[in-house]
């Protein structure tokens, strides 16, 4: 089977597809001057918005790592979270603490999730 990618760049795909499973690439905020609350909400819209794209939704995810810059944040990305996550679908998920390739991203975000039958 293929592997379809959407939104090829120079360096990555924001999505790969292959056999129904879907891999998105890292996700982060575009307004890096928020909160460690503010960029959780975008990067988790933006999740919501390219899972769409290919027939998925947060209630299929797979997996998921989060990467944030200091553990001093994790609270807060947890309360976005809290109340975006499924519930009865929370996936297998990893949070570590990370420096972010830009000084200003507090959260990263990657998943991995089944399209919808």
């Amino acid at each position: 089977m293929a592997v379809i990618r959407h939104h090829v760049g120079k360096r990555l795909s924001e999505i790969a597809v292959h056999n129904g499973t879907v891999y998105l690439a890292g996700q982060i905020a575009e307004d890096a001057d928020q909160d460690i609350t503010g960029q959780t909400r975008e990067v988790l819209g933006h999740i919501d918005r390219l899972l769409a794209e290919v027939n998925s939704d947060k209630a299929h995810l797979l997996s998921v790592q989060i990467y944030i810059s200091d553990m001093a944040h994790f609270a807060g990305m947890n309360a976005v979270w809290d109340e975006w996550v499924a519930q009865g679908a929370t996936p297998p998920r990893a949070t570590v603490e990370a420096r972010l390739a830009n000084p200003k991203c507090l959260v990263e975000i990657v998943v991995v999730a089944a399209q919808r039958s």
